[in-house]
């Protein structure tokens, strides 16, 4: 939080005013109920830097000792609606059934409890009892509380962590604070910042209408109104008052929504670790391709985990031309979607390129602002989630429209007509009709023509495409990727497909890279790849597809699992799962080897592949599905 300037200031400024209210009697220049005859009514000076009242005391003096009974008055209001809000909330959320009925029934009414006119009626009945009228505040404004605390825990609740507690044993008191209640602390930090600052705001209200603490009691409100009777003589005597109830409530709804922030980024990045990898400036010492779109030289990324920073992308290089198709194909695990985010300049929270440079059209993007400049207009993303990358709360039209106008701008019917030409170029059915749906109204293969819609809205000259088939039917991902072969015709762009389906890749790409364990382990043009494998990963991925497997014989599989990052071995990565693996695998870097031209490999024994194991006959229109 304290990496956040603006939650710096609204903190800085809540302990300068906490401070200023707490060490009053230290701190004040006069007493605040000492009068000066001779300066009533006065402006800021040197004996009183704010300013006097119709009586002469100090302002500065009469705000320091004021803030004492306000801020009180807020303490009590907030820990009222928070042990309320906050307990309800949490038990009519986590046990449902008729305990929730009731507890909403009882949120509903008192949220139609009019709220100035309850406390005047408890004020008729206590008198001017500060503290009587705070705690009124608290209880009116828990439901509020309760009702927010409730939705989040019902989430929380379906979780599988809450159902292996259960499972476990634990009792219902133990999961509510020791796993539900951390986990809905954000909401419950916002509205408690909202909270104080409408406690406040009240406790003004009362004071300024003479039901609160009785004078000479200097109190913020009651300063409000000694102001607001001489206003027509001296109106600056509205400002400081004025200004500090202003500032406050201000710093604590800013205050609220920055540790709401910090508190989710700590639950969405891991412990930073004391090894951890230095961040250095992209390399510059392998200049691009001369005749790539794309180009990227020994990319390095890494991600925070449990174990620290740790390498996820180790030294990535490939090119993408002009109008070409290039795939990237490997395992999950591997960092195929870690390298194409990189492109975009778009890593997980945490995440630093520690190496290496990306270079497009023979630009190389350095800084935040060149990758923002070019998402989008330049280079395209589609996700692999294509359902989650649409906003469920807007228009399949609205989402087009809103990409169309920040490219290209123009009048509403100009835009809107763009946007129905877009969804038509992806055969999309009726695009007036689906430009007026809603997400949650698509199927699958629909969503993921809308989120490719989405991503031409630009006219890139590069798409990456990642997994663009993952969770579609066969019928429809074969629609899928003939729609992309013909918007790449139409269009001349440019497609860097990342799949871990071997018959995608032999299907659309003209070359490919296959990744194991955040390396490029073999590069080939497509043909050469399947049928002349010159790495032990990739010529597995091939044993393991069933197409190329004779009726009624046991499907090849590669043994063992991709290893995680920080727990990757030396020398080849892919040594612990090679048949062909000996000693000199396991230790040292191993070298890059180019049997043939524009086929590489990173293996020290292609040489015995190429010749122990003879892949001529594959048929790439097999591993295609043709």
């Amino acid at each position: 939080m304290l990496r956040r300037p603006v939650a710096v200031a609204a903190l800085a400024y809540l302990v300068l005013v906490v401070v200023a209210a707490v060490a009053a009697p230290l701190l004040a220049p006069h007493a605040p109920e000492a009068t000066d005859l001779d300066h009533v009514l006065s402006t800021p000076s040197g004996l009183h830097p704010l300013g006097t009242d119709s009586l002469g005391r100090d302002v500065l003096s009469r705000l320091m000792y004021g803030g004492q009974v306000s801020l009180a008055g807020v303490a009590v209001a907030v820990a009222t609606m928070l042990v309320l809000g906050v307990s309800a909330g949490l038990v009519a959320g986590f046990v449902g059934g008729w305990v929730d009925r009731v507890a909403t029934w009882v949120i509903d009414l008192m949220l139609s409890i009019p709220v100035i006119i309850t406390l005047l009626v408890v004020l008729s009945v206590v008198g001017s009892n500060e503290t009587a009228a705070m705690v009124t505040v608290g209880v009116l404004a828990a439901p509020a509380l309760a009702r927010v605390v409730r939705g989040a825990t019902m989430a929380v609740r379906r979780e599988t962590f809450v159902a292996a507690a259960r499972v476990a044993g634990l009792p219902t008191s133990r999961i509510i604070a020791g796993q539900v209640l951390p986990r809905v602390t954000g909401p419950i930090i916002v509205q408690a910042a909202i909270g104080a600052g409408g406690a406040l705001m009240a406790q003004a209200g009362i004071e300024f209408l003479g039901l609160g603490v009785p004078p000479p009691t200097p109190t913020w409100g009651g300063m409000v109104t000694d102001a607001s009777q001489v206003v027509d003589q001296q109106a600056w005597l509205l400002v400081p008052t004025g200004l500090v109830i202003g500032l406050t409530v201000l710093a604590f709804g800013l205050l609220g929504d920055a540790v709401r922030d910090a508190a989710a980024d700590r639950t969405t990045r891991a412990p930073r670790s004391r090894t951890q990898l230095p961040v250095v400036p992209p390399s510059t010492s392998d200049a691009p391709a001369p005749d790539a779109l794309l180009s990227l030289r020994d990319i390095t990324v890494a991600l925070p985990t449990a174990h620290g920073m740790c390498t996820v992308v180790d030294g990535v290089s490939l090119d993408v031309r002009p109008g070409e198709t290039v795939g990237l194909v490997g395992e999950s695990g591997c960092g195929k979607s870690i390298t194409g985010r990189a492109i975009l300049g778009l890593l997980p929270p945490g995440g630093v390129l520690t190496g290496g440079a990306v270079y497009l059209d023979g630009e190389h993007l350095r800084t935040p602002k060149a990758f923002r400049a070019v998402r989008g207009s330049r280079i395209a993303l589609i996700s692999q989630e294509h359902v989650g990358s649409l906003d469920p709360v807007l228009t399949v039209g609205h989402q087009v429209d809103e990409l169309v106008r920040r490219h290209h701008g123009g009048s509403r019917n100009t835009v809107r007509a763009r946007t129905l030409e877009l969804l038509a170029s992806v055969r999309l059915p009726n695009p007036a009709t689906v430009a007026r749906r809603y997400p949650h109204e698509l199927s699958g293969g629909m969503a993921q023509r809308v989120a490719i819609a989405l991503a031409l809205a630009g006219d890139p000259e590069l798409l990456i495409a990642d997994e663009p088939t993952t969770a579609l039917d066969v019928t429809v991902q074969a629609e899928i990727l003939a729609l992309l072969r013909q918007l790449q015709a139409e269009r001349g762009m440019a497609i860097l497909l990342i799949s871990h389906d071997l018959g995608v890749v032999a299907d659309v790409c003209r070359r490919a890279y296959v990744m194991y364990a955040g390396r490029v382990v073999e590069t080939a043009p497509s043909a050469t790849l399947f049928e002349e494998p010159r790495h032990p990963y990739t010529a597995g991925l091939l044993d393991c597809s069933p197409r190329r497997r004779p009726p009624r014989t046991r499907l090849a599989a590669i043994p063992g699992m991709v290893p995680e990052p920080w727990d990757r071995p030396t020398g080849c990565h892919f040594h612990p799962r090679c048949p062909l693996a000996t000693a000199e695998c396991m230790t040292g870097e191993i070298p890059v080897a180019e049997p043939t031209a524009g086929h590489r490999t990173r293996c020290l024994h292609h040489t015995d592949l190429a010749k122990g194991e003879d892949h001529a006959d594959v048929d790439v229109r097999v591993l295609a599905g043709d």
